[in-house]
């Protein structure tokens, strides 16, 4: 019988990895409900550190699309430092702009896709217009953090995190007011922490329902 040294030599780094990655990182599962008690779609959840140093950066590229005379999507949660393309893919032109402290900027009178993507180098809420079709609006939520995610119709997201260190979650949704933003510790038990969040708000029925915020922004 020939002994595999070559697979030997992989199953014990492999079975190595394994056990000295498993105690840094763990799961955490949050469910966002509205005042009612129903789940709260399209509100961000992000997990920062108590204290010590901020996570790493860990950008990816972003698209926020127009589209009949929309943005899509309603809500886009992005990292500081993030570049983000705003393709115009109606057969009208539009010109895009927000006047949020957190990214103030205007992209013109265009169609296509623009030639240089913005970066969004502030944390905060950035909300997003049209100065010709006053209905399209939508929102960017800035995070100093690579460990976030946006609750889907069942309110519901898992976020998997490094467990290193004291971590809390924050949650946020356009319809809270500014500088508001739920705060809970996390506890872990086996790698795996649970978190619910309850905001005093109700949750629209459609984006069509969504009442337009004012402009300028006042976050």
């Amino acid at each position: 019988m020939t002994f595999n040294f070559s697979f030997c030599r992989f199953a014990i780094l492999f079975s190595a990895g394994l056990f000295c990655s498993s105690p840094y990182a763990a799961s955490v599962t949050v469910q966002v409900v509205d005042g009612a008690g129903q789940p709260l779609a399209d509100a961000v959840v992000y997990v920062l550190p108590e204290s010590g140093p901020a996570f790493p950066k860990q950008q990816r590229p972003i698209e926020i699309e127009q589209k009949n005379r929309q943005f899509s999507p309603l809500v886009t949660v992005i990292q500081v430092g993030s570049a983000v393309l705003f393709p115009n893919n109606d057969t009208v032109k539009h010109h895009i702009y927000s006047y949020s402290p957190a990214k103030i900027f205007e992209q013109k009178l265009y169609s296509g896709v623009p030639a240089k993507p913005v970066i969004f180098d502030k944390p905060g809420v950035v909300v997003l217009g049209c100065n010709i079709h006053d209905q399209m609006f939508a929102y960017i939520f800035v995070v100093d953090t690579p460990y976030f995610a946006k609750t889907d119709a069942t309110g519901r997201v898992n976020i998997d995190v490094p467990l290193s260190g004291k971590l809390h979650a924050r949650a946020w949704h356009f319809s809270l007011p500014a500088g508001e933003f739920p705060d809970q510790p996390l506890i872990f038990k086996n790698a795996q922490a649970m978190v619910n969040f309850k905001l005093n708000i109700k949750a629209p029925a459609a984006k069509s329902n969504v009442k337009a915020p004012s402009m300028p922004a006042d976050y």
